[in-house]
């Protein structure tokens, strides 16, 4: 098993799980509320150190308990956190989860010291690991640090993925990057204009990074674009509980199974079935699968 190298946010997310979303202006009463570390970095480190992979985590946190909490919950996973910062004069990001009764969520984020992630010293970490291995990325950090992502990774000879989320307008450092980059249906339209998912992810690769786009589709699995071809990888029967997380799940177990030598298909297809497997648990990570328990599952 290879390294990963993941440059991201470290939130922590209060949860309220309720009847039904509410609409604008509305409130809805009888709630049930939790706190969960999260973040889209840290949960998909989490789930790339679950499946197995060496994890190093570069990101920030405040000064705060939360910030402390925050670590401390990613060091119990396995995930290396020397290279994240702590921020006195920010605050550790936060986000506010609403879910329904069928596992459908709305979340607000406030960003707090995940707008001061750099990755100015990625390089010098990347040279201080074997390799090459995977970096994994997400749009929760400035632009920038996405940019340094692109380079030293290119630099370094280590494949990169981007889960471009939330959506915003790509770089010019993503054109020829050959990076995975790995949108749901609505980033996708976002980065790569509207149309058919298969369409617009083969438009997005040949016109813009020159790379594989994997396109996921919730409870429908996700779309795989490697050049001419096109595979839909469909996800196991499950019955949802909790879809907060599962694109992060999807996500990490990608990135463990990049590093772990698999092909993008196959990777893919195991990273397809731990998100559907993580949302039968409440929380972005408590269903996340260890590799022996997805292992188990999909090989019995």
């Amino acid at each position: 098993m290879g390294s990963v190298v993941v440059v991201g946010s470290i939130n922590v997310d209060f949860v309220v799980v309720v009847e039904r979303l509410p609409r604008p202006g509305e409130t809805v009463a009888g709630g049930r509320f939790a706190r969960h570390w999260g973040g889209k970095g840290a949960n998909q480190a989490v789930a790339a150190a679950r499946y197995g992979a060496d994890v190093h985590l570069l990101g920030a946190v405040g000064e705060d308990d939360l910030g402390e909490g925050a670590v401390a919950a990613l060091v119990a996973d396995g995930v290396s956190t020397e290279r994240v910062g702590r921020l006195p004069d920010s605050a550790t990001g936060v986000a506010l989860v609403t879910v329904d009764r069928n596992g459908d969520n709305q979340i607000a984020v406030a960003s707090g010291a995940n707008l001061q992630v750099d990755a100015d010293d990625l390089a010098g970490l990347l040279a201080g690991l074997p390799g090459p291995g995977v970096i994994l990325t997400v749009f929760e950090v400035p632009d920038a640090a996405v940019a340094r992502t692109l380079d030293a990774g290119r630099a370094a000879g280590w494949q990169v993925v981007v889960n471009p989320a939330p959506a915003r307008e790509l770089l010019d450092a993503f054109h020829g990057s050959g990076a995975i980059l790995t949108p749901n249906r609505g980033e996708l339209e976002v980065i790569a204009g509207a149309g058919q998912p298969q369409v617009a992810a083969r438009r997005l690769a040949e016109e813009v990074t020159g790379g594989p786009v994997v396109v996921s589709l919730g409870a429908d699995g996700a779309l795989v674009v490697t050049g001419d071809e096109v595979t839909t990888v469909r996800p196991p029967s499950v019955v949802a509980r909790d879809t907060t997380g599962a694109g992060d799940t999807m996500n990490g177990v990608l990135a463990g199974g990049l590093a772990e030598g698999r092909p993008l298909l196959e990777a893919v297809q195991r990273s397809v079935a731990a998100a559907a497997f993580s949302v039968e648990v409440e929380g972005a990570r408590d269903g996340m699968p260890t590799g022996d328990e997805l292992r188990q599952r999909l090989d019995g």
